[in-house]
């Protein structure tokens, strides 16, 4: 096996002449390009229909698709792509409008590995087994890497990945790759890779597995919050005039006959709004298919005979605390055990690891299996010191998201799946752009833009505008901006840092919303929950960037959901609040979506997976560990019921002064109450305590305080000496 990587390293080698060669031609490919990506131009040359800080109401939105004669472009589908293909239409001067089932990025595009990469492992394809298709994909990919940081600084950055080595035969292997990436790039390169010692590399990545370390290589790909990036297109496209909805769905294709041909084409959609239950009909001279994994769910909605090109998989990711990885490096494991590929990234304050991938049955609603989060969480282990504890425990939260692999329907070999996008037409004249990467979102707009102008006969104004075209918030935004948000209006750094980065210059609209604190410090900015940034007017706004559910705001206006599952329970019953007063939701709506909103955290967040490692866990304590964890339990329970109650609780906290509201009381013993009978028993109080020391439960608030508490009887009711078995 190493006598072939060595052989495959060596052809990398020789293979590097040739990329030099190709890494020209993209240089040459980019410099053709230059007029196009000055975003000052592109920016200015274009009229935005609204002002500068007007957005429509999504009641506007709505009204304008119910009452346009006709569009030029209907847009099915609003993740990235789809939001995508409407800012590329309507710069070009196209009328168009783009309609979204759910909410913008509620699919694929929020639950990515957070990379803006060319792909290191296509690249290493690409020349291992002669692949031109791959290899036009990852130059594709490190062009538009470059364009995204430029476009959209405020939510984009570069990040430094480390790639540890163990074995010597890794090291020219990996070093001539890491290189032909940075060559591939050309004058688009972020930061040259580099080599590290082992005392370096333990020295920036302390965490990192010493035994048999060599060194380590580090290059640079750019990283993204993926969901507020999606929503920046969206809000881009729409302050240029683009109609966009969330919570619209296509329920039908509507179709004219041409009297010369006999022959039947698209015209445009019989939309239901999700929220109402209203029907209307969207006309446009072309209607373009950008629904991800659902592809084939419209193609079949134009014919129900057609072949399916798309063939669902599902990758999950897994959020880790902090501390798991330093602030600025992220990891990378190339050789799995099964031959995948793991990241291992800071994000958000947290650490991200994925992903998986499997083929998968198609869902709205994919849910992380124990078995995929278990698989990454072993990966893990194989490059983290032993001095860190991998726990199951420290998952805060996990989700699943599926990625549509497509096969290319005018391609000889209809059964190959391809990495990179696809752009088909049918008889009937349905546009679809399937496949591609986060990355590469924006050519492929370009490419189905291209394709609807060519086959549905539509006049654009100008050519595509969207190389260097700012998106939303980067105008006024700069590296110091959250400075004057604190000195301004009295926030603390954090938040300001993380208003800065989610809103860019759009940040001062939300710091107007903060409310006093009625602390001295900080002045304003009323946070969610304790231990996140974010803030209650955040809420308020993310109802101007069409917000309609909690989930919308817990998922994709705010991250909380993807960083801590319990975090986001208890933001939950305050953001409901706030919305149901802005809104004037009845008790109903309330209820249905405070519901809605605790099923998708715990199916679709992995709240379900993470409580079911209590469930599942066997006492496995030794008999002195038994006979301790019942006198604590015996503290609670004085009257011997064999169960504890929240009376029994707040009976205890009152002796020793601790002051905890029913309310939290209420969600402590729920966690632990295994068969949900309204207390806890003594089997599932040891249970739990088994799961604590196997690892497989962390952070449980009713044993920390159970413990908390028992200390505090013990110095308030010291053992007396003739008890003691001491004394004179």
């Amino acid at each position: 096996m190493a006598f072939q990587k060595i052989v495959g390293g060596a052809f990398l080698l020789g293979g590097s002449t040739l990329t030099t060669v190709l890494g020209l031609s993209q240089i040459i490919d980019y410099r053709a390009k230059k007029v196009r990506l000055s975003y000052v131009e592109a920016s200015e040359v274009l009229n935005r229909k609204y002002p500068e800080n007007e957005l429509p109401p999504r009641q506007t939105q709505l009204f304008t698709l119910q009452t346009t004669k006709e569009f030029d472009v209907l847009i099915v589908g609003g993740g990235a792509t789809g939001c995508g293909c409407a800012l590329d239409a309507v710069t070009r001067g196209l009328k168009t409008a783009l309609i979204e089932r759910e909410d913008f990025s509620s699919g694929t595009s929020s639950k990515s590995t957070k990379l803006i990469h060319g792909g290191v492992r296509y690249l290493q394809k690409a020349f291992i087994n002669l692949d031109y298709e791959q290899y036009k994909m990852v130059k594709e990919a490190l062009r538009e890497r470059a364009n995204m940081l430029q476009i959209a600084p405020h939510i984009a950055k570069e990040l430094p990945i480390m790639l540890p080595l163990y074995k010597w035969w890794q090291l020219p292997y990996f070093w001539a790759g890491i290189k032909m990436y940075d060559l591939m790039a050309g004058s688009l390169c972020l930061k040259h890779s580099y080599f590290l010692t082992k005392a370096r590399a333990v020295e920036l990545f302390p965490m990192l597995k010493k035994e048999k370390l060599i060194g380590a290589l580090v290059y640079y790909d750019g990283q993204h919050d993926d969901a507020r990036m999606n929503l920046a297109i969206a809000l881009t496209a729409a302050r240029y005039g683009a109609a966009i909805a969330n919570y619209v769905e296509a329920v039908k294709l509507l179709k004219s006959t041409d009297p010369e041909t006999n022959k039947q084409y698209i015209c445009g959609a019989e939309c239901k709004d999700v929220q109402t239950g209203e029907l209307f009909e969207v006309k446009a001279k072309c209607v373009i298919n950008a629904t991800g994994p659902f592809t084939d769910t419209l193609r079949q909605m134009d014919n129900i005979g057609v072949k399916k090109i798309c063939e669902p998989s599902a990758g999950v990711h897994v959020v880790l605390p902090g501390y798991y990885s330093p602030e600025a490096m992220g990891l990378l494991d190339p050789t799995t055990s099964d031959g995948r590929v793991i990241f291992f990234l800071p994000w958000e304050g947290m650490v991200i690891a994925g992903t998986t991938d499997r083929p998968t049955e198609l869902t709205a609603k994919p849910i992380p299996h124990e078995e995929e989060i278990n698989f990454i969480l072993n990966e893990i282990r194989n490059y983290l010191s032993p001095d860190v504890e991998v726990r199951r425990g420290d998952v805060l939260a996990a989700w699943s998201g599926i990625r549509p692999l497509v096969s290319d329907p005018n391609s000889k070999d209809t059964q190959s799946i391809s990495r990179n996008h696809v752009v088909t037409v049918t008889d009937s004249g349905l546009v679809t752009i399937a496949g591609g990467k986060w990355t590469t979102y924006r050519v492929m707009a370009e490419d189905a833009i291209d394709t609807a102008i060519k086959t549905c006969n539509l006049t654009a104004k100008h050519p595509c505008k969207t190389i260097g075209l700012l998106l939303d918030g980067t105008h006024d935004w700069s590296p110091t901006l959250h400075i004057r948000l604190v000195q301004y209006y009295g926030l603390s750094t954090e938040v300001a840092r993380h208003l800065a980065h989610a809103y860019g210059g759009r940040a001062f609209e939300v710091a107007k919303l903060a409310k006093v604190t009625g602390r001295k410090c900080p002045l304003v900015g009323k946070r969610l929950v304790a231990d996140f940034p974010y803030i209650e007017a955040e809420v308020i706004y993310a109802m101007k960037e069409y917000a309609c559910t909690a989930i919308d705001i817990l998922a994709r206006r705010t991250r909380l959901s993807y960083l801590n599952v319990q975090a986001a329970e208890d933001a939950l019953p305050r953001i409901v609040e706030i919305m149901a007063a802005e809104l004037n939701w009845s008790e109903k709506r309330i209820k249905d979506e405070l519901k809605a909103a605790q099923e998708f955290l715990y199916y679709e967040m992995g709240y379900k997976v993470r409580s079911d490692q209590l469930g599942n866990t066997e006492i496995n304590l030794s008999p002195l560990d038994v006979d301790r964890y019942k006198k604590r339990f015996q503290m609670f329970d004085d009257d011997n019921k064999g169960f504890i109650t929240i009376v029994d609780v707040q009976r205890v906290l009152e002796s020793i002064g601790y002051q905890v509201d029913e309310k939290t009381l209420h969600e402590m013993l729920t966690e632990v109450d295994i068969n949900k009978n309204g207390q806890v028993e003594l089997i599932e109080f040891l249970q739990l305590m088994s799961a604590i020391q196997k690892g497989s439960v962390s952070g449980s608030r009713l044993a920390i305080l159970m413990k908390a508490a028992e200390e505090n009887l013990c110095r308030q009711n010291p053992i007396p000496v003739s008890r003691s078995g001491g004394g004179l």
